[in-house]
């Protein structure tokens, strides 16, 4: 498998250009290469993004260029803060102040000079403000070839005039059902959620959906008013009484006068007493509904969120459009329903249209409908070809952007870019093989090569060896990360990294097997035994986990790994400890929408549950969504920092606690800024831009906070300090160092205590977490679930992972994993792999066993790259 890897592609035709890029080291010809570069490709000057240290590197054109270097080390800094945002600033100079306000602007770059850059395109991993409106179908523009079809070739009932394109989209008023506006589900809020306990009365907080405190005194005092006795116990109301109070979209203004009852209050009104205030009623499902919708704060939303309950819109059936668009078919189908296949059905479904022959019995009445059926069928099939290429043929029309990974959102968006046939352009793409299995990378590297083949240059940030080795051109970025980094280790061939001894990356391109499996098979102690499992494509699978040993569950995109391991595995382990798996509260309709889509989990334990005392599920979800969540804070070491600056002569002396240095605090947080550092600057043509706040300079603190120091460095000084640095700095406050080892141990070394939660990717989420828990004292009999917990990660810190999850099993616990990096499951105990195929082709166990077992299946796709 390596031989058709490493293989390079220089010979093709299309990459007859001017350079003429050794296969072999032939360091004789490496001047005529960088003279070729000079005068046909990029040449950077001067570049100072992050931590780039005013590098000068020349990139080929019309090649397939790979950044790499292990995490932090700059690389996405050159091929995105650099070179991307230099093209978008240069394009966007020619665009209309208005038109440049629609666009997400990146930062403009701080370098030198760059020659010779074509317009960009940028395909990151970024999901953007999640929507539950956008789909497979809409990222991909296949919905807008689906709504032409049945626009013009549907069969109509009889007597229905012809509906243009817009009344087959759910997102315009002429297409969307008007009970659900487009959504295909409904919101509700039942009198069960607003009233979970009906003996109590209202005065005694009986309509728990209510708001606290004083406002929710203030509607109870209002009902008062309005004759209803707030003492008696809810369930002996009336129910119109009740329903009333709960659902009236009435919002009557009347006197209030808080000490009173019911009686006290008729009386005044009577007398004509002036009241305290004039309060006005809002029902119960309205204060939850507009207060999910209109809040900005996560936290309000986290709370109405738990009185809402998503059901299947009654109107459409969750079919999204109304009912003049849905009773025109093609293929038998309305296109709700064809929305409802996977990519692989859809194919197997238009074939006969797109490939019919038009002089065909079937089509003589009807010969220009036929045409235009064909026509439209054959470019949906070509854009469903460049997806079931990449491995995305398991994913269905209608699931929204919310549930994809980001991998497979940014191959959406590759398979869409290769049919849209530009010229010309240098296309920016961020780590594409994320989640990727090795026999998928394959295909990825055929997409990549279309678009060089079709006159483009292709730059790509990747850690997989394998599309390093398929590279023309290799820029790898070091040698180490944040400040020992920032510096091009080498830029050439990829044959001329073998000789860079300073390069992290050389070490495991040229390799043979990765030193895999040097480690002695641990073996297991005891066996974790499931059984009936179901949980989306898994149906009635039985499964066995060997205990206190590693685990890697593989198999390609779409096998049911994740619904396995991470889903089924995780709720069914929680069950039997007696805890129940608490979902995170939705904060947005797409969180409430990804909960309702959320199949539930089936099957039992049979055995093994006396080995597991406890369950730590490492996901990659965000340790924050807010800039106030940080490294530092998740951690908890930030507490014992803020304890060391309470404790200082000056911060006695005024009185301060911990919480004064807080930025979350009043007390201690900057006025301006509210403690977040920056402020939002309106701009009238403009987007809306991010400043360091006037008056705290980004320092998050008020100037009396910033007084107070701790070994010469104020708390904003402390939280402005990497890792690396902190831990020299706390080299004698056991608390903080045992924080900061942990991170280092997972190569996290790079980053800010006070880096922001909004900046961490998936990957960096996870290995927070992860040390997090090697913080604390191991126990034995623990049960580690991780998913991918790779993603983003150099080989070198592959290792350095490898090391600390290996220490977890040495120490008595087990680790199940998620994976689809062949060095992690060639050095794994145990590999239970998934398939054969993705969707409903997988969900089976294709083979398991230690890793030279695996590597021997003729089944298994898996096996060919196992490193064994």
């Amino acid at each position: 498998m390596t031989n058709n890897l490493t293989k390079a592609h220089y010979n093709n035709d299309h990459k007859a250009s001017n350079l003429k890029i050794p296969h072999h080291t032939d360091y004789h010809l490496q001047s005529n290469v960088q003279h070729g570069i000079a005068q046909n490709g990029i040449q950077v000057r001067g570049a100072r993004v992050h931590n780039l240290k005013n590098i000068d590197v020349d990139l080929p054109r019309n090649a397939l260029v790979v950044f790499t270097g292990i995490s932090g080390s700059g690389k996405s800094s050159l091929a995105f803060g650099t070179l991307f945002a230099e093209s978008q600033r240069r394009y966007l100079d020619s665009v209309a102040p208005y038109a440049r306000r629609l666009i997400d602007q990146v930062d403009e770059p701080d370098v030198d000079a760059i020659e010779g850059l074509p317009p960009a395109v940028a395909l990151q991993q970024q999901r953007g403000t999640p929507s539950v409106r956008s789909s497979v179908a809409s990222v991909t523009t296949i919905s807008n070839g689906l709504r032409m079809l049945y626009s013009r070739a549907g069969d109509y009932p009889d007597g229905q005039e012809m509906l243009y394109a817009d009344a087959f989209s759910p997102n315009t008023p002429e297409g969307a059902c008007p009970t659900c506006s487009g959504i295909g589900r409904v919101f509700e809020v039942t009198e069960d959620l607003m009233v979970p306990d009906a003996t109590k009365s209202i005065r005694e907080r009986a309509i728990a959906s209510w708001p606290g405190a004083w406002q929710g005194q203030n509607l109870s005092r209002i009902l008062t008013t309005l004759g209803y006795d707030i003492d008696v116990p809810w369930h002996k109301l009336p129910k119109k009484s009740r329903d009333w109070i709960l659902y009236t979209d009435e919002t009557p203004t009347v006197p209030v006068y808080p000490e009173y009852n019911l009686e006290q209050v008729r009386a005044a009104i009577e007398k004509g007493e002036k009241p305290n205030y004039m309060g006005t009623y809002i029902s119960a499902k309205n204060f939850i509904l507009q207060s999910f919708t209109t809040t900005q704060s996560p936290r309000v939303k986290k709370r109405v969120s738990q009185f809402m309950q998503i059901s299947k819109c009654p109107e459409c059936h969750g079919k999204k459009l109304k009912k003049e668009s849905l009773a025109v078919k093609f293929a038998g189908l309305d296109i709700g329903e064809l929305s409802q296949l996977t990519l692989t059905e859809l194919a197997s479904k238009l074939q006969g249209s797109a490939h019919a022959r038009l002089n065909s019995p079937n089509y003589k009445h009807n010969p220009e409908k036929a045409i235009v059926a064909q026509r439209i069928t054959s470019g949906i099939l070509a854009r469903v070809e460049a997806l079931t290429r990449l491995g995305l043929g398991y994913l269905s029309l209608e699931r929204t952007t919310p549930t994809l990974s980001p991998g497979e959102l940014q191959r959406l968006r590759l398979a869409t870019q290769i049919r849209s046939q530009l010229f010309g352009v240098v296309y920016v793409l961020d780590e594409p093989s994320a989640g990727l299995h090795p026999a998928d990378t394959q295909a990825l590297l055929g997409a990549l090569d279309e678009l060089i083949a079709a006159g483009n240059s292709v730059f790509v940030v990747e850690h997989d060896v394998s599309v390093i080795r398929h590279a023309d051109w290799v820029v790898d970025v070091g040698p180490k990360a944040g400040v020992h980094g920032g510096e091009i280790v080498y830029s050439g061939p990829v044959a001329g990294l073998r000789g860079v001894s300073e390069s992290s990356t050389a070490q495991y391109l040229f390799t043979d097997n990765d030193s895999a499996n040097q480690q002695n098979l641990r073996q297991p102690t005891a066996w974790l035994k499931l059984t009936e499992v179901e949980r989306n494509n898994i149906q009635g699978l039985e499964v066995e986990f060997p205990l206190r040993v590693l685990t890697s569950v593989t198999g390609v995109s779409g096998s049911g790994k994740s619904s396995l391991v991470s889903q089924a595995v995780v709720e069914l382990v929680n069950e039997a400890l007696g805890k129940k798996t608490v979902a995170q509260a939705p904060t947005d309709e797409a969180d409430l929408l990804e909960q309702e889509f959320e199949a539930p989990t089936g099957g039992r334990i049979v055995s093994g549950m006396d080995k597991v005392s406890r369950l730590v599920n490492i996901n990659q979800k965000a340790i924050g969504r807010t800039p106030r969540s940080n490294l530092a804070t998740y951690t908890g070491l930030f507490d014992y920092v803020r304890k060391l600056f309470a404790a200082t002569k000056l911060a006695k002396a005024r009185g301060y606690d911990a919480g004064r240095f807080s930025f979350n605090t009043p007390k201690g947080r900057c006025p301006n800024c509210e403690g977040l550092g920056f402020v939002s600057v309106e701009l009238l043509f403009l987007p809306s831009v991010y400043a360091p706040c006037q008056v705290c300079h980004g320092q998050r603190y008020n100037d009396e906070t910033l007084e107070v120091t701790y070994r010469d460095q104020n708390i904003a000084e402390v939280l402005d300090l990497t890792v690396e640095k902190a831990h020299d700095f706390f080299a004698d406050d056991a608390p903080i160092l045992r924080a900061l080892d942990a991170l280092l141990q997972v190569g996290l070394g790079y980053l800010r205590l006070g880096q922001p939660a909004t900046e961490l990717s998936g990957g960096e989420a996870q290995r927070i977490k992860l040390a997090t828990e090697l913080q604390r004292v191991q126990r034995g009999d623990t049960l580690y679930i991780l998913d991918e917990p790779t993603t983003g990660l150099h080989p070198a810190d592959v290792s350095m992972l490898m090391a600390q999850l290996n220490g977890l099993v040495d120490a008595g616990n087990t680790v199940i994993m998620v994976e689809h990096d062949m060095q992690v499951a060639s050095n794994s105990d145990w590999i239970i792999d998934m398939g054969p195929g993705a969707g409903d082709a997988g969900g089976q166990i294709v083979t398991q066993g230690v890793p030279a077992t695996v590597a021997q299946s003729k089944t298994s796709r898996t096996a060919p790259f196992l490193l064994a």
